[in-house]
This record gives structure tokens, sequence and C-alpha cells, in this order.
């Protein structure tokens, strides 16, 4: 019953679409004051973004929520805004979902592809990324 109060919820929602740069982009607001915001490929018709707007305990807007696909993030334009910030040269992960399959992506890399060993756990359900590095603490991907 779930799905069909979403599609309920989705019917009953303002909707704005345009087409620009080769993205269909659809807002959509929501009668509690939530907003969504969706953007497809034209020409395969895969979500490439999806992000949440939701509103504070007191009302005030706050960041946008990024579900899907990948943040832009700027530079800060004030010191105020920001104290402490993330090294913009860390690796980000993001998931990318396609008709076919649920992808993990990875950018940010600090080194080339072929320095990084990728593995499974399923009883953790876990995926491990490690490095070849010759590193203190890094482990040797080809011996595993």
């Amino acid at each position: 019953m779930a799905v069909q109060s979403w599609i309920d919820v989705l019917k009953s929602s303002k909707k704005t679409a345009l087409l620009t740069d080769g993205k269909r982009k659809i807002h959509y607001l929501f009668k509690d004051g939530k907003e969504m915001a969706e953007e497809y490929d034209l020409k395969t018709d895969e979500l490439i973004v999806r992000k949440w707007h939701t509103k504070s305990t007191l009302g005030a807007q706050g960041p946008w929520e990024v579900e899907v696909g990948e943040t832009f993030t700027g530079p800060v334009t004030s010191v105020d805004t920001e104290v402490i910030k993330e090294n913009c040269s860390n690796p980000v992960f993001m998931r990318k979902d396609t008709k076919s399959s649920f992808q993990w992506r990875i950018r940010n890399l600090p080194y080339p592809k072929d320095v990084f060993c990728v593995s499974v756990e399923p009883s953790d359900r876990s995926i491990i990324i490690k490095t070849s590095n010759k590193n203190e603490g890094d482990v040797d991907c080809k011996t595993q």
C-alpha cells in the first residue's frame, strides 16, 4: 500500500518541468512543504540527480540533500558560512541508479585506478577498497 500512497503523493504535488542542456529537469512541490528535484538524461532516460529540500522546524529552508547523483561543490564564498570544511581532495562516494543496475562511483581518487583493489564481503554486506601503495599501513592487493 505504501507504493500506491507514494504515487498519490506524486500525483497531488505541483510539478514544473523543463528541458535544458540535454536534460529533463522536474521540480516537485509537495503539500507538506518538501521539494524534490530530479534530472533525467534525454537520450537514455536515466536518472542523473535526485535531491530533496525540506524546511526546518522553524520553517527556514535548509540546504539541498542529494539522494542520487553528484553534488556540485563550488568554492566557499564567505568565511562565515563554514569554519571547518572537509578537504576538497578527499575521495567522494556517490550512488548512480540505472534501469539495469545500482552503481557506486568514487571521484577524486588520489592515485591511478590500477593502484586500487576492490573486493566484496557478502557476509558483512560491504565493499572494501584498498591501495597497493607501500606506505605504512597499506596492504598489497595482489597477495589477497
